[in-house]
């Protein structure tokens, strides 16, 4: 057995670079983003994909309270049913074993804590190419996108919100004497000690998108700061997600400490239990990411729980003028193409001046500005061998549909095309639908359109598109925002608009950089302050409501 202090000391150094890396917000990660067989060894990759295909059509067995039976009806949007089932939840007996595993974790304290958290995310990192397969049979993702957002950058999120919360606990010293001086009598003297004591049991709620990318910051935020989790994963995504508690719980065991403090709650969508879940008396913290109607349910429903969620929202992009629209246009089609536009961070409304903009020195009228963005689209997705491995397949029925329904929301300036995957007959593939509005269908561009849908809005000017895109942001929420522009004032003028509306805006992005992409411990993921979501991963505010700080003092011995 390795205690939990012996596995902080063993990830210590890990930890103070993770703290300096949050602190100096530059590029930092301990996690191998590309699938190299030099980092992660010459058979990572054939043991990933055979791990993965060991897990079908079987039982996923979890030594934890159930109810008896399975449940599980996963699909992969690559045409093939994954065929797992997993231990039918007994929620009494999950939340009760939840509750009696947590004092030995408190007692665990928070430098403990911290270790065992580094050391299960090192073991996910190890198990990448496993996770990375569940990734993409489960959200659609192509393998490359999964085996990164999936594995990598989700782990390098679970320990960006490791790293929050163990500076939040040790954020004040452990014990302490205090002794107050009396004149000529002697002082007063005590000696005070202050324990992290958690909240009590967190429920994380997982997306179908993105299940361990989203998932992690809320797992192990709670985690870290003593609470035990129950993981709810979305009835269409619980592989990635069981794998993850499995490890959790194989972690945690070996540290002498209580499996349950990680449990998996897996439910269908004919039998949904996250509504029964997230209002039990004993769940006091809820991690959800979703649809906005059911992030505002728990927000108004879950009364006696800490509720952090992250809904929909509109993505604008302001296009006032570009010194590169080649680049411009090339960096636009690969951020509305990237999985198909199924990504929380995806641009769907780009506000276009009716006038045009200046591109490279010379006028560019407005129509010739969509036919740069939807010939640049066509053109990136012309090899469908290539377009594929860009795209993905489309995760759920619901966004097909939308995609279909869509075309009639306005003129067709690239049509949506369904491509053949050369490994899966079956993959429902679809490139991007780009259409072209006027300002006055708010009704259209206004809400969000999840899926490979957006939309070239013609606007009066940039002072009109940036109000716009503001009210946008400040009514129905957003996670991200673009400007292109050569202006200095114009930039400005923009940065304090959206930072009032509580966007993160990104400026002039031609190159490798795209804006629905972000880099744990550099970019703030969400900003709490829109309707799009209530809380920013990561930061202080999304770890310190999950502890509080009890003390105790005694009289000094003399």
């Amino acid at each position: 057995m390795t205690t939990p202090q012996e596995l902080f000391e063993r990830h210590r150094a890990t930890l103070d670079q993770a703290v300096a890396a949050s602190r100096q917000r530059g590029y930092w990660s301990p996690f191998a983003e590309m699938p190299s067989p030099r980092v992660y060894g010459e058979t990572a990759a054939a043991d990933g994909e055979t791990a993965f295909k060991a897990r079908l059509n079987k039982l996923f067995h979890l030594d934890q309270p159930a109810a008896g039976g399975f449940i599980g009806a996963e699909r992969s949007p690559f045409g093939f049913d994954l065929g797992v089932t997993y231990p039918k939840p007994d929620l009494d007996a999950l939340l009760a074993a939840a509750k009696t595993a947590m004092p030995g974790w408190r007692k665990a304290g928070p430098d403990g804590r911290a270790g065992v958290c580094v050391e299960i995310l090192t073991r996910l990192n190890a198990r990448s190419f496993e996770i990375a397969n569940a990734v993409q049979h489960t959200t659609g993702q192509a393998f490359m996108m999964a085996f990164q957002a999936g594995g990598p950058h989700a782990q390098d999120r679970g320990l960006e919100a490791v790293t929050y919360g163990w500076k939040a606990m040790t954020d004040q010293v452990p014990s302490a004497r205090w002794e107050k001086p009396q004149g000529k009598n002697p002082p007063l003297v005590m000696d005070k000690v202050f324990e992290v004591v958690p909240r009590g049991v967190a429920v994380m709620i997982g997306c179908a998108t993105f299940p361990t990318w989203n998932g992690y910051p809320g797992l192990f935020a709670s985690l870290v700061t003593g609470n035990a989790v129950i993981v709810k994963p979305h009835p269409a995504a619980i592989l990635p997600l069981a794998i993850t508690v499995e490890i959790c719980r194989a972690v945690l065991g070996e540290a002498g400490l209580d499996p349950n403090l990680v449990t998996l709650a897996a439910d269908s969508a004919d039998a949904p239990i996250a509504k029964d879940l997230a209002t039990r008396p004993e769940v006091a913290l809820i991690d959800f990411t979703g649809s906005s109607e059911f992030g505002n349910w728990l927000e108004q429903n879950a009364r006696q729980a800490q509720v952090f969620t992250e809904k929909a929202g509109v993505n604008t992009v302001v296009i006032d003028s570009t010194d590169d629209p080649k680049g411009m246009a090339r960096n636009l089609a690969f951020s509305l193409s990237l999985y198909s536009g199924q990504m929380c961070t995806t641009p769907q409304v780009i506000f276009v001046p009716k006038d045009g903009i200046r591109a490279g020195g010379e006028p560019l009228s407005f129509d010739q500005v969509v036919q740069a963005i939807a010939g640049a689209t066509d053109k990136f997705l012309s090899d469908a061998e290539r377009a594929v491995e860009v795209l993905g397949a489309i995760q759920s029925d619901a966004t097909l549909k939308r995609l279909q329904d869509a075309h009639g929301l306005g003129a067709v300036a690239l049509a949506s095309r369904k491509l053949d995957h050369p490994k899966f007959a079956d993959a429902r593939v679809h490139t991007p639908l780009i259409l072209v509005l006027d300002a006055k269908d708010e009704e259209a561009y206004g809400q969000e359109l999840f899926g490979p849908i957006s939309m070239i809005v013609k606007v009066d000017g940039t002072e009109d598109a940036l109000a716009r895109a503001t009210t946008l942001a400040r009514g129905k929420g957003a996670l991200t925002a673009a400007l292109y522009s050569t202006d200095r004032n114009t930039i400005a003028a923009a940065q304090d608009a959206f930072t009032e509306a509580g966007v993160a805006l990104s400026v002039n992005l031609t190159g490798g950089v795209f804006v629905n992409q972000s880099a744990a411990f550099s970019d703030f993921h969400g900003t709490g302050a829109n309707p799009a979501c209530n809380a920013a991963l990561c930061d202080l505010a999304f770890v310190a409501g999950r502890f509080r700080v009890v003390q105790t003092r005694v009289p000094a011995a003399a």
